[in-house]
């Protein structure tokens, strides 16, 4: 018999049961690696996941080449070379199956067995990502999980070392940062900010030591600065600083309670007496020589600072009319 006359196999003249077979083939295939995929999801183990994501992607990418190539073959029959490959592509993809289905059989422990080192690399990078974040509660939970789980105790150990490091480093910067914008909030005096500032300090960082005393740092940097006010209003006030004094005098107030003002109070009546007295000389003078925006600059401060005086009265009478001549000299 000749060469051209020699029998072909059954399988070579149907192209189309060859690729019935593929299909069947490369859909089991399919269902068996979409299953992996979604009972990974539902037992939270990312190695399964993994493998049945590889699995997904391995049929997508063989399957139509496989198609393709039964597709384009001759009426005649397949070739020796195209027939040896997807025997070849069905084998593999019958093995892959094959090992899916004894992994799916596996029980839990033992595929955590299987893939305690992928396991162990996701849960280090997970742990390391939350340092970054400083999420310190979520990587400690996950240091506990690498021990307890899978019985890395010591890499376990060693991470949590490492959140401990960080996180106090962390913290104590923190509470530099606060207690430098802290004092900022004192050198401007103001203190009812740095007050809330101080206890804020204080329940965030509860286990710092640094933290302790800070509300008593800023009452008595209120209570310092309070002493050198009545010490600064004292000295003006027996000079000839009376505008001095008065300045000193109307800061003082905001710190001085009732008891704290009362020794106070004959010399402050002293102090805004002469005030008041040289306002009025300074508005008079200003007047008679015609400095009327002088006059007026003078006038309002007298309105201002001494509202309810006979002094004031006057000088509201005769505002208008020096503003109008304040304007058309400038004018």
């Amino acid at each position: 018999m000749s060469l051209q006359e020699a029998p072909q196999s059954p399988t070579a003249n149907r192209p189309g049961e060859l690729l019935t077979r593929l299909a069947f083939a490369y859909g089991a295939s399919a269902v068996a690696a979409v299953a992996l995929v979604i009972y990974g999801y539902m037992t939270d183990n990312l190695g399964v996941v993994a493998l049945g994501g590889l699995a997904v992607v391995l049929v997508l990418a063989v399957a139509p080449v496989s198609f393709m190539s039964v597709s384009s073959a001759t009426p005649g029959g397949l070739d020796a070379q195209t027939m040896d490959a997807l025997l070849g592509e069905m084998r593999a993809i019958r093995g892959s199956v094959d090992q899916l289905r004894e992994f799916q059989a596996l029980s839990d422990d033992a595929r955590r067995v299987l893939n305690r080192a992928r396991e162990r690399e996701l849960l280090i990078r997970a742990i390391k990502e939350d340092i970054t974040a400083e999420d310190w509660d979520a990587a400690v939970i996950l240091c506990e999980e690498l021990a307890e789980r899978f019985g890395y105790r010591e890499d376990a150990e060693k991470y949590r070392q490492r959140v401990e490091q960080v996180r106090s480093a962390t913290r104590d910067r923190n509470v530099a940062e606060s207690i430098a914008s802290l004092d900022g909030l004192i050198v401007q005096r103001r203190w009812d900010h740095a007050i809330n500032h101080a206890a804020s300090i204080q329940r965030l960082y509860p286990d710092s030591t640094r933290v302790a005393g800070l509300l008593q740092r800023v009452e008595n940097a209120r209570e310092r600065y309070k002493t050198d006010l009545e010490r600064r209003f004292l000295h003006a006030a027996q000079g000839e600083g009376v505008d001095e004094a008065m300045a000193l005098l109307k800061e003082l107030d905001a710190y001085l309670s009732e008891d704290d003002a009362e020794p106070y109070r004959e010399l402050a009546r002293g102090i805004i007496g002469k005030a008041r007295e040289n306002l009025g000389a300074s508005f008079k003078l200003a007047v008679r020589d015609k400095r009327w925006r002088d006059a007026a600059r003078i006038g309002e401060r007298i309105i201002n600072e001494f509202p309810n005086t006979r002094m004031a009265e006057e000088v509201r009478s005769l505002i208008d009319s020096l503003r109008e001549r304040a304007g058309s000299v400038v004018s």
